[in-house]
């Protein structure tokens, strides 16, 4: 039950659930504070003193808003609303009092510091600060130290606001950064000299709201008024994350998340933030055909013309859709290879999802129902791999006092869970159990695609769903690939799977399908972006745009579909994936009907009309599948190396160099050893 309280906030006055900080109410009231330690999805340290407030008939002093509550606020004495002042002559005077102490061991370095330009330190120092200091002594310098090949460190100009270590803390699971010593010999550090190992510690750059925290690969390559910002979609997993796509000129230069409560809340994954490097390398950017066993170059009209050649002549015809692609580019391929009598797959990986189903292949569950959830079964899945911003969902359910179990290989997740076994017969045990007491508790199963991969994955599917509807709690499914929703969403699916669509065909189009062996025998027609497992199997490759370079539709793991935007333009002679099936189409004499990407999604949403529901979850009907016997054996993570999961991060050597390092960690010795 909410405690609503009436406060006064510079003479507005306005009612307030109590167990709000004054912060908090100053922003509903429209009124900005300034703050550097505190951040709404963190604790609150109350330790930089920059959000300091005067309150009216309180101590003679200012008070720190971020950690007073509006139920400790007194009334005024004839009952009226308690008032605060956040730009009387005591608050300016104290904030141009801590802004000075702040600034006196702060370095001018802003003209070589990679946050200059989007810093809060000089953005505030701006509007809160004084033209002059007091300090004539020597300043006080620290040692950097190495957090790694992704954070890099000027602990010189850290103002010890504490980001850093709540979040690696409470929303990362480490414990590895910490404040020692006192007074001016305080600072923060990682305890033992360690790096950071976490999936997620790219976000403490974000938060560090001065130069303290850098990003080591984009430093000194840009600067913030230099790039064009574009607002587009993650692709590296199924979980969507919403991000900004900074470009100089053609090139990429970084990626920033961007705030969806929905979705990735405001973190992304290190693999989200630093694989743009992935896509300068290994491009494909014209045509090859392969002639005498070797690829050599070709004109776009000779390409698609022998393409065209080789699907005329095909008696069977298999299409395959990659982990990366559009739902435009599937629905194309669909219509294109369906147009021949072919058929077109999507489960490249094997996971046996069912067509049609959308309650067996995304669940009923979205990513926000783990938030409330006070009942988290995983099964098969290693979210902290597969999800890693899932995970960090996981952990602050867990931090609030979910019970979270699991059934797969034992691994650590950052949180502590009641491990249920390991193998098929352990959900089996579990389904026969009785789960009515919990019917009141809420909950979610969250199902990997490790389980559903092997032989039984119909079965495994089936007894989960089962379990999901005896406890009645939600399911989630979560994917590996961006592209998979969307393209069960387009019914880019063969009675059978792919061993039935590849089975005596004699020409496979792979659109980007980089993550599985094309066996030997038909005529392999790749379209992608990468040099990568696909093309070097082709005989004939078109090259294609990747994510940042063309406008897609793509829906996440929960099933909402989220429009990515073209950020930059494709390299060389590579066009957009639509354009290229477009132009195919015609040189086979069968014309795809839609000459522009508008009138594609005009027929494709015509065809599944909740694609048209732009970042909206729409709820499936539950349609439990049929029990089937469930095989021997030990569920198996989907991901076995995080950082080299498709063909843009293969491409980039500081994935290459992260999953090294993470290679040689899980491999090294314990002093006891």
């Amino acid at each position: 039950m909410s405690d609503l309280r009436k406060i006064s906030i510079d003479g507005q006055e306005l009612e307030v659930d109590g167990a709000m900080t004054l912060i908090q109410a100053c922003e509903q009231a429209g009124v900005e504070v300034p703050r550097f330690c505190y951040h709404e999805r963190l604790s609150i340290a109350g330790n930089c003193r920059m959000c300091l407030v005067e309150v009216v008939g309180g101590p003679p002093k200012p008070a720190a808003s971020c950690a007073m509550q509006v139920r400790d606020l007194r009334p005024g004495p004839e009952g009226q609303a308690p008032q605060v002042k956040t730009n009387s002559p005591m608050v300016k005077k104290a904030r141009e009092g801590v802004m000075e102490f702040l600034l006196i061991n702060h370095p001018l370095d802003c003209p070589i510091c990679d946050q200059g330009g989007e810093c809060d330190l000089q953005d505030q120092a701006m509007a809160y600060g004084v033209d002059f200091s007091r300090f004539r002594e020597p300043k006080r310098a620290v040692d950097d130290f190495d957090l790694g090949p992704l954070v890099g460190t000027q602990m010189t100009r850290c103002i010890s606001c504490t980001r850093c270590v709540r979040f690696t803390t409470e929303v990362a699971g480490l414990t590895t950064m910490g404040q020692t010593g006192r007074g001016e010999d305080s600072e923060i550090t990682a305890y033992l000299g360690e790096t950071l190992d976490s999936n997620l510690q790219g976000n403490i750059i974000d938060l560090c709201p001065v130069g303290a925290l850098t990003s080591k690969p984009y430093a000194f390559t840009a600067r913030p008024w230099e790039l064009t910002k574009t607002e587009s979609v993650d692709v590296m997993d199924a979980l969507g994350s919403n991000i900004r796509v900074d470009c100089k000129g053609r090139e990429v230069m970084r990626f920033l998340p961007r705030n969806h409560d929905g979705v990735n809340e405001e973190w992304i994954s290190d693999k989200t933030r630093f694989v743009w490097d992935g896509l300068r390398r290994q491009r494909l950017d014209r045509p090859y055909i392969r002639e005498n066993d070797k690829l050599r170059p070709a004109t776009w009209p000779e390409a698609l013309g022998k393409a065209a050649e080789a699907l005329n002549g095909a008696s069977k015809i298999a299409g395959l859709v990659g982990d990366l692609a559009s739902v435009e580019a599937a629905y194309a391929l669909k219509e294109l290879v369906e147009g021949k009598g072919g058929a077109v797959e999507c489960r490249t990986d094997g996971a046996k999802l069912p067509a049609g189903n959308r309650s067996g292949y995304v669940g009923t569950a979205t990513i926000e129902d783990i938030d409330d959830a006070q009942r988290i079964l995983l099964i098969g899945t290693n979210p902290r791999d597969e999800a890693p911003v899932l995970n960090a969902r996981i952990r602050k359910a867990w931090l609030k006092g979910a019970r979270v179990a699991l059934l797969g290989e034992a691994v650590d997740l950052t949180y502590d869970y009641a491990h249920y076994g390991s193998d098929r017969a352990a959900l089996a045990d579990l389904a026969k159990q009785d789960h009515s007491d919990k019917h009141d508790v809420p909950g979610v199963i969250v199902l990997g695609q490790g389980a559903i991969t092997g032989a039984d994955g119909a079965a495994v599917l089936a007894t989960a769903m089962q379990l999901a509807e005896a406890a009645q709690v939600k399911l989630l499914i979560l994917h590996t690939a961006a592209g998979r929703v969307g393209a069960m969403d387009a019914g880019c699916v063969t009675e059978g799977g792919v061993e039935v669509a590849l089975d005596g065909a004699d020409v496979v189009y792979a659109l980007g399908a980089d993550e599985m062996d094309i066996p030997a025998g038909p005529t392999v027609i790749y379209q992608g972006s990468h040099g990568d497992r696909g093309a070097h199997r082709a005989d004939i490759i078109l090259p294609a745009a990747a994510y940042t370079e063309e406008q897609g539709l793509f829906v996440n793991t929960e099933g909402r579909p989220q429009l990515a935007l073209r950020a930059s333009f494709p390299p060389g002679e590579a066009k957009e994936n639509w354009a290229i099936l477009r132009a195919l189409s015609a040189e086979l004499g069968a014309a795809l009907p839609y000459d522009s990407l508008a009138q594609l999604r005009q027929k494709l949403v015509g065809d599944v009309p909740h694609l048209a529901q732009i970042d909206q979850v729409p709820e499936n009907a539950w349609q439990p599948l049929p029990a089937g016997a469930l095989g021997d054996g030990a569920f198996t993570a989907a991901v076995q190396d995080f950082y080299l999961t498709n063909p843009i991060a293969r491409a980039s050597s500081l994935m290459a160099e992260l999953s090294a390092n993470a290679h040689a960690r899980s491999q090294s010795a314990i002093a006891a050893e």
